[in-house]
């Protein structure tokens, strides 16, 4: 009942910069209140790990390898969240996956459900 659709991926060189935005929206339904919305990554034959996360009070967390690099945000009236890349390494390279904790009403009683995106490449190569 909710999607979250991702932007932002691509090629970057190391030191590079880039954005990643990720907008939810209800398919059927409203959205009521989104509580933390994140950014997860994951590299081939590796585990899914959290990039990091902002609550709807915007208190945030990060990964420690990318503290002082990275930047999440949130715009609570358009349910986006967008993750600012710095300062970009190999090791970076991933797939970046939007996550949300959402509540909404789509018929019923209000419905609170996780949810993923499809997932945005980034590659930092040389």
């Amino acid at each position: 009942q909710v999607q979250l659709v991702e932007s932002g991926g691509g090629l970057v060189q190391p030191g590079g910069s880039l954005r990643l935005s990720c907008a939810a929206s209800a398919a059927s339904g409203r959205i009521i209140s989104i509580n933390v919305m994140a950014w997860y990554r994951q590299s081939p034959g590796k585990q899914r790990e959290l990039v990091a996360r902002v609550n709807l009070g915007g208190i945030t967390n990060y990964a420690d390898s990318v503290k002082g690099r990275f930047t999440i945000s949130r715009e609570n009236g358009k349910n986006t969240v967008s993750l600012q890349m710095n300062s970009l390494n190999s090791e970076d390279t991933a797939v970046y996956y939007c996550n949300a904790d959402v509540a909404f009403i789509s018929g019923g009683p209000l419905m609170r459900r996780d949810y993923w995106g499809q997932g945005t490449q980034v590659t930092v190569f040389s």
